[in-house]
């Protein structure tokens, strides 16, 4: 998680202008329109939205957030502080990650790598993830008709030593949704379980299981 953390703002020490085919700002918001197709997006103090049915690369910012409307399709999706939000149908074929934002994945939009962040919710809305799902302080709902392949990390981190105890992260996997591989917690977790949702092996600390109520459950 950290790696990423450097990996993008080196990539954003010296921003290219002029490629064939890509969008580059530093302080401006970047949109696609519907049914566009460009390379590589990326700015830096900026939010960037992808119309619908558009194709690109890579999309990255800095300090914004990232919306790919429905049906829209990227390399990779990559946020430092902002949310992301993936509309309907979006197809990503690798990863998604933000290190302070939400990640909020409609229904029947498809990760084909890892979807990963340090502080924010997830929000998986009959998803598909195919990489895994990795947080050190995020809370993850795994809604109904959502399925996530390679399991879930909850990281420790040293920066959290010196402070107060902070809240347990919380994970819900609501009935119907779909969780295959390794729950692996280096921290105390909090872990809602729907009616019939069994899971995989947990690695590290034992989490405090829970069943949600019918009400809860919507």
């Amino acid at each position: 998680m950290i790696r990423y953390v450097a990996t993008l703002l080196f990539a954003f020490s010296a921003v290219v202008l002029g490629a064939s085919g890509n969008i580059s700002k530093v302080n401006s918001s970047i949109r696609v329109d519907d049914g566009g197709q460009a390379g590589d997006v990326s700015t830096v103090n900026g939010s960037i939205t992808i119309g619908r049915d558009a194709s690109v690369r890579e999309v990255e910012t800095v300090n914004g957030s990232i919306r790919l409307d429905e049906r829209a399709s990227a390399e990779s999706v990559g946020t430092v502080n902002g949310a992301v939000t993936l509309g309907e149908g979006v197809l990503v074929k690798e990863g998604v990650s933000a290190v302070n934002g939400q990640l909020t994945i409609r229904r029947g939009a498809r990760v084909g790598g890892r979807l990963e962040n340090v502080n924010g919710e997830f929000l998986l809305e009959g998803a598909t993830v195919g990489g895994g799902v990795e947080t050190v302080n995020g809370d993850i709902v795994v809604g109904a008709g959502s399925r996530v392949d390679g399991g879930v990390t909850v990281e420790d981190s040293n920066s959290w030593k010196w402070r107060a105890k902070p809240r347990n992260p919380r994970l819900t996997i609501e009935s119907g949704a779909v969780v295959n591989g390794t729950l692996r917690f280096e921290r105390e977790v909090d872990l809602y379980l729907g009616n019939g949702v069994e899971v995989g092996p947990v690695e590290g600390v034992e989490p405090r299981r829970y069943t949600i109520a019918a009400a809860d459950a919507g």
